[in-house]
């Protein structure tokens, strides 16, 4: 599979190739206006609070030159309080601007992951195949997180930054204009300054984040084979790439924070620059010594270079909005792209007016599924690789029970998972009862399936909760009757609170065995009609293995099967048995018809049973 599909690496390094689109932004806000009441109050609080600024340095003016300079103390006190009722008007605003702000994170960021997991519910299983849990992990965690903070503080305080350098700028020119320019002309190389900086900060931004997805997957491996690592010693090994990912993250980011930290000091430089010519054009028109811009007042001045101070810090924060925008480009794309991913499997328009989708089902027009299955003419090939299935041709008739066997990689996994529509043929068609399965829909035929895995993965929850997992609502006795048909009632009862019992993340606190027992009872409950065993007995014990062959005679039971068989013993009831070699059907018969052919089967079975009685003859011993 690794050769013949693109790892997740590959889709990371596509990301990065691609230039800052701010149409990505454009979609991101919009999970914001989803909350228009708290964005309207928002940014009406965030007015209120900039008009105050610019309120505070008038009032200054007006205290010099009314107040201070005539010295008019009998009007202290009404000022104070206009002064203090300013105070309390910014103080709700800030509140209220705090306030809603915290809500519209959270909200950004349930509305985000709500999408994003509804597309991982609707993705083809090819996804999953070739995509790392950690990457998917860091896409739904971290980077919807940054990114709804980003959103609701920095983008909604743009609000703020930009009204309050507008009304500053119109003030400024209002009151003289001459001075205005002076401060204005920094602009222009500040606005210069920024770009560079931002397509250098973006840059080791992204790889930082690419670093952090790759990171994020180790750990999840490293944990997940834990044992493994432990039984190889490959203690050391681990140790060293995980040192050298995290070394490589650690070097982008000082890159980044150097880039940052010079970001910061030039703004407040060229900011000073404007400030020191206000200071003297001003401070020497105050004095008379130089009229060219006419007279001012000492209110006047110190207003203005009030102004001129204050108009580089929301610049300031302006440019580190921007900034910090561009650094969490790179988790836009990969939240987008995660959203945008297309559905390899989809059905038709036509079929889905008809039969509805995975989230809107219209059962009552799915026809029964009987069970006959047809390949006609398959051909097959993941993406980029060459053909594992070529002119395949195979008819199975309801009810019955078809065992595949072959070496690994003979292409046993891709016949049952295109029967299960995992993946669709490139060429050719699969036919379920008489039918090609792309015009019924997709669900219509996976809600028939039973796939039984040979790893078993068990939910978070109660023994109860994940026998019921595909039937939410089965009653308490056809939980019992489906345990009881396989074998699992009675270890399930001596369990310490029964069916209540938790078993651990992924069934950490059962044994294999009764994993593999939960799984097949979850599956017969769904009363499928389609029943696929993908090397299901090939992990567990002996007395597990017969328990559940036991299980399966009854349960298969004109049921159409596909058993994917590791341990021939278990597959000689089986109605046909097909050998599979490169893709191609060798051998087809019952069990004793291959035997007498003294072919691959005779071989492949006549070794592993003189293998198997080699190890019970050790083990009694």
């Amino acid at each position: 599979m690794e050769e013949l599909e693109m790892t997740t690496s590959a889709i990371q390094e596509k990301e990065f190739d691609q230039k800052v689109d701010f149409k990505l932004w454009k979609r991101l806000i919009a999970y914001g206006l989803r909350s228009k009441g708290l964005v309207i109050t928002t940014m009406i609080a965030l007015l209120v609070v900039a008009a105050v600024d610019l309120v505070y340095p008038l009032m200054s003016r007006y205290a010099i030159d009314n107040i201070i300079a005539p010295g008019e103390t009998s009007r202290i006190l009404p000022f104070a309080l206009v002064y203090a009722a300013a105070v309390i008007v910014q103080g709700v605003g800030v509140m209220l601007f705090i306030k809603n702000s915290g809500k519209l994170e959270m909200n950004i960021a349930y509305d985000i992951r709500q999408d994003a997991f509804t597309k991982l519910q609707q993705l083809s299983f090819s996804y999953y195949d070739k995509t790392a849990v950690g990457y998917i992990m860091a896409r739904m965690v971290s980077d919807v997180g940054r990114l709804s903070e980003l959103i609701a503080w920095s983008v909604v305080d743009l609000l703020w930054s930009g009204a309050y350098v507008l009304g500053i700028v119109v003030i400024m020119l209002m009151m003289k204009w001459q001075l205005a320019l002076l401060v204005i002309a920094v602009l222009p190389p500040l606005a210069v300054i920024c770009v560079y900086f931002q397509k250098k900060i973006l840059k080791h931004y992204r790889d930082v984040r690419k670093q952090n997805s790759k990171i994020t997957g180790a750990l999840n491996e490293g944990i997940m084979g834990a044992v493994t690592t432990k039984t190889l010693v490959r203690e050391e090994r681990n140790t060293e790439e995980f040192r050298a990912e995290t070394g490589r993250m650690r070097k982008s980011s000082i890159r980044a924070a150097v880039l940052s930290a010079m970001f910061t000091p030039i703004v407040m430089c060229l900011g000073s620059v404007g400030t020191a010519l206000a200071l003297y054009v001003g401070g020497m028109s105050l004095t008379a010594k130089w009229t060219a811009i006419g007279t001012i007042t000492l209110g006047t001045l110190a207003t203005f270079i009030s102004y001129s101070t204050g108009i580089f810090d929301p610049i300031q924060q302006l440019a580190g909005i921007f900034a910090e925008m561009q650094s969490a480009q790179a988790s836009a794309e990969r939240v987008i792209t995660l959203i945008d991913t297309p559905c390899e499997i989809k059905d038709t328009d036509a079929v889905i007016e008809k039969y509805g989708t995975s989230f809107e089902p219209k059962r009552e027009n799915w026809e029964e599924i009987r069970g006959d299955v047809t390949f006609e003419d398959v051909s097959f090939a993941y993406k980029g690789g060459e053909k594992v299935l070529e002119h395949f041709n195979l008819d199975v008739k309801a009810g019955q029970t078809v065992a595949l066997v072959g070496e690994t990689g003979a292409g046993k996994s891709t016949i049952v998972n295109l029967v299960c529509r995992f993946y669709e043929p490139t060429e050719g068609r699969i036919l379920i009862d008489g039918v090609d399965y792309r015009e019924r829909s997709e669900l219509w035929l996976q809600g028939r399936l039973g796939y039984v895995l040979q790893q078993p993965h068990l939910f978070s929850g109660t023994v109860r909760e994940n026998i019921r997992y595909g039937r939410p609502d089965a009653a308490e006795e056809e939980v019992i009757a489906a345990a009881k048909l396989v074998h699992a009632h009675e270890f399930i009862e001596a369990l310490e609170k029964g069916y209540d019992t938790e078993v651990g993340e992924g069934g950490s606190r059962l044994s294999t065995g009764q994993k593999q027992l939960i799984s097949f009872a979850r599956v017969i409950l769904a009363d499928p009609r389609i029943f696929v065993l993908d090397e299901a007995t090939s992990s567990i014990d002996t007395e597990t293995e017969q328990l559940i062959q036991n299980a399966i005679t009854k349960v298969l039971e004109n049921r159409t099967s596909f058993i994917v068989a590791h341990r021939l013993s278990t597959i000689r009831s089986a109605d046909r048995i097909l050998v599979i070699r490169g893709g191609k059907i060798t051998e087809s018969g019952t069990h004793s018809e291959l035997l007498a052919l003294h072919g691959y089967y005779y071989d492949l079975y006549t070794t592993q049973f003189r293998s198997d009685a080699v190890s019970r003859i050790m083990t009694e011993g």
